[in-house]
């Protein structure tokens, strides 16, 4: 019987006999045999029981995740009582923006189009918001570190870019925690 033997990345040696060769060693039961052999696995064909594992159930269920009730889920966190507390609803007023104003404005219709209403339902959203918010948190100190401050427009380049990073990923981070907290079911 004809072998090849190899060494392998951690110097342990391993023998290749090709298919055919093997088969002959098996037949004959040789002294030559070692449990070391490994077999060429290109020319094999698969057998019958890989077959059956790879494919797929047909009476198969996926359990999907039950939907989100976004207004039901405000009305638990009792959100808009806090937001009355907060004194939040008589800014929004004394700046102007009162529910006609936002009815008149199409403002939550916009919001739909956008696809703002329908991210707040979205499984993915909290996580993508906390790596956006990851992102721009480092973003501000990374500026920092990289632009020179050779000139005084580099040192405003450095101050403009650390602050919208740090209001940004604040309130990317704070958002998705809002999101994540509504899309929890209790």
């Amino acid at each position: 019987m004809e072998a090849t033997a190899f060494s392998g990345s951690r110097g342990i040696p391993f023998i290749y006999s090709s298919p055919k060769r093997l088969k002959t060693a098996l037949a004959d039961n040789s002294a030559s045999y070692s449990p070391l052999l490994i077999k060429c696995m290109a020319t094999q064909k698969p057998s019958p029981s890989a077959a059956k594992t790879v494919s797929a159930k047909k009476n198969s269920t996926v359990t999907t995740s039950p939907p989100i009730k976004l207004l039901t889920r405000v009305e638990q966190l009792k959100l808009l009582t806090k937001a009355e507390k907060a004194g939040l609803l008589s800014a929004a007023e004394k700046a102007g923006l009162s529910l006609s104003s936002i009815e008149k404005l199409g403002l939550l219709s916009k919001a739909e189009e956008l696809g703002v209403l329908s991210a707040a339902t979205d499984p993915g959203t909290p996580g993508a918001l906390f790596t956006l918010s990851l992102g721009l948190l480092l973003l501000g100190p990374a500026c920092v570190y990289f632009v020179p401050e050779d000139y005084p427009w580099e040192v405003a380049i450095q101050v403009a870019v650390a602050l919208l990073s740090v209001v940004g990923g604040s309130a990317a981070f704070a958002a998705s925690s809002f999101v994540s907290n509504l899309q929890r079911s209790n």
